[in-house]
């Protein structure tokens, strides 16, 4: 078999580029996916979030190495398995990132990627139900839902943001991201809108794209340092190969594209030679430079009856099962994270690093299930960390998991950041707003105070955001970390490009599958040899005053 592009993984990336590439009727395209179909009922089901979590059926569920200043904890990072990828299990939160992000990674060696140059495609990729504006999308592929929030407690929490010296800002992904506002999610009519529901379903019947599920690639068909295809394993378990004539692409994700580098011999080379593997291009960058959005959910008693814990019981849990097959509406129709908070730790940083999220109901941290009381819990999400960690082969056996290790918290700037972001969340929670809703801290407790303190909760329970990215990071071609260029194209081998969130420079300041929609929607044209979309350039809001002012 030949193709003309082959896909490896049909995830947020590589739905996107199914279409895009298959516009053109000359183009061939085949999509490798390793997992199934996507038409299980859980996954259109908003609210299903964690039973898709804890099975196995459409996760990966890869578990992470003891992590050594998380008290040897190994944390599981869960990973999309089905046509969709994770866009088809996540928490459905639809966030851009800061308009300074882009900045950086076109400072930092990646031409094109500035934010008048990614914004088009941002805006290409989504309908938003808030309507098109400059910042905003009016006819994509993406259904991009703004909340109405009618809780109580989410009321609250933007009340209290106010009440504590915080903008209210009625876009994150628009003209001001930094404050408090409504979060948007990937959702419509009450249901899941994955990729795969906005960019595959419309285009399945195209005689020039072919859609293979439960094909485990096993590793890249290399002649010298030329891509001429993939093997792969087919539901059977038969190994196949098939011939690519323009490129192969990974969109296998943060974890398995620098896996499947690593596995056909392009990565760092002592690592490779350790496990066997002969060295086809020393890329010493591959698998290294992880990023992460550590979290730490604080818990706290509610003093009305407004969180959702009575909705969870069995009996109520069957009524709103059976409303949303009727409606598609109730709690069922939501992922219940709908307001957000996206601040600055301190005076001197200048656009937001803490992602803070409430959830009008608060769940055990080992089983997941509702604490079986009114309670409602608040996220710390660290979106610039200073820890890195890397990804490596545990064998040469492609089926054998590689190794993760995120080093969460190992440099001490992170745990210090958490901290703030902690005490943040105890100022919040004081003021008038909350006055009649909050009770008792639950956890950490209003003993655990001081920094040791912090730190010992910290190490117990910090936990994943899921947003891996940036093992196979963009630079420019002097930076020996550096794994493709800024089209995607992988240092040292032709016929073979990288498309999805590992070749993110740096991890963006928000939710991850947004702006891996956006790398995939940028990239297809220039796969295509299309003329990039035209710059936007609009003016974003910075504190002026953030050198000496943290709100």
């Amino acid at each position: 078999m030949k193709f003309d592009y082959i896909i490896v993984g049909a995830g947020s990336a590589g739905c996107v580029l199914a279409n895009r590439l298959s516009e053109d009727s000359p183009n061939n395209v085949l999509l490798l996916e390793a997992g199934s179909e996507n038409s299980a009922l859980s996954l259109k089901i908003p609210a299903a979030v964690l039973s898709n979590l804890n099975s196995t059926k459409h996760n990966w569920a890869f578990r992470g190495e003891p992590e050594p200043e998380l008290n040897g904890r190994q944390i599981q990072h869960d990973r999309g398995k089905t046509l969709g990828g994770s866009s088809s299990i996540n928490g459905m939160l639809f966030i851009r990132g800061h308009a300074l992000d882009f900045e950086g990674w076109r400072q930092s060696g990646c031409e094109g990627w500035g934010y008048a140059e990614v914004l088009p495609y941002f805006k290409r990729a989504e309908t938003y139900s808030g309507g098109a504006d400059e910042f905003r999308g009016g006819n994509g592929p993406v259904q991009v839902h703004r909340s109405a929030p009618e809780n109580p407690l989410n009321l609250a929490f933007i009340k209290a943001g106010e009440e504590a010296g915080y903008p209210v800002t009625e876009d994150i992904c628009g003209f001001c991201q930094e404050g408090f506002g409504v979060l948007d999610s990937s959702v419509f009519k009450g249901e899941r809108w994955s990729t795969a529901r906005a960019y595959l379903d419309p285009v399945r019947d195209r005689g020039n794209l072919k859609i293979l599920t439960q094909t485990h690639v096993l590793g890249l068909i290399l002649e010298g340092s030329e891509v001429k295809g993939v093997k792969y394993k087919d539901r059977k378990g038969k190994t196949v190969s098939v011939i690519v004539q323009r490129e192969v692409i990974l969109s296998a994700g943060a974890v398995g594209s620098p896996h499947l580098l690593m596995l056909s011999g392009i990565g760092p080379e002592n690592h490779l030679e350790a496990m066997g593997i002969s060295t086809v291009i020393n890329l010493p960058g591959v698998g290294q430079n992880l990023n992460e959005h550590p979290d730490f959910v604080l818990k706290y008693k509610c003093t009305k009856p407004v969180s959702l814990w009575p909705k969870t019981k069995p009996f109520a849990k069957m009524v709103e099962g059976i409303r949303w097959l009727l409606t598609r509406k109730g709690i069922c129709a939501s992922n219940h994270f709908e307001t957000v908070a996206c601040v600055r730790s301190g005076s001197g940083v200048e656009y937001p690093d803490l992602q803070l999220t409430i959830s009008p109901i608060a769940m055990d941290d080992l089983t997941w299930t509702p604490l079986q009381e009114h309670a409602f819990q608040i996220h710390v999400g660290l979106m610039r960390a200073h820890s890195r960690g890397q990804i490596e082969l545990r064998s040469s056996d492609p089926e054998v998991p590689p190794r993760i290790l995120v080093n969460y918290l190992k440099d001490k700037r992170d745990r210090e950041l958490m901290r703030r972001g902690i005490r943040l969340v105890r100022e919040l929670v004081e003021q008038p707003a909350f006055e009649e809703l909050k009770g008792a801290e639950i956890f950490p407790g209003v003993g655990v105070q001081s920094d040791e303190e912090l730190d010992l909760c910290l190490k117990t329970h910090t936990d994943t955001q899921w947003h891996l990215s940036s093992t196979a990071r963009m630079g420019d071609k002097s930076d020996t970390g550096a794994v493709v260029d800024s089209v995607g194209k992988v240092y040292g081998i032709s016929g073979l490009r990288i498309v999805d969130a590992s070749i993110m420079p740096f991890v963006t300041n928000g939710n991850t599958n947004s702006p891996t929609i956006m790398i995939a929607e940028k990239l297809s044209d220039a796969i295509l040899g299309r003329k990039p979309e035209d710059r936007i350039e609009v003016k974003f809001w910075r504190n002026k005053d953030f050198e000496t002012l943290q709100r």
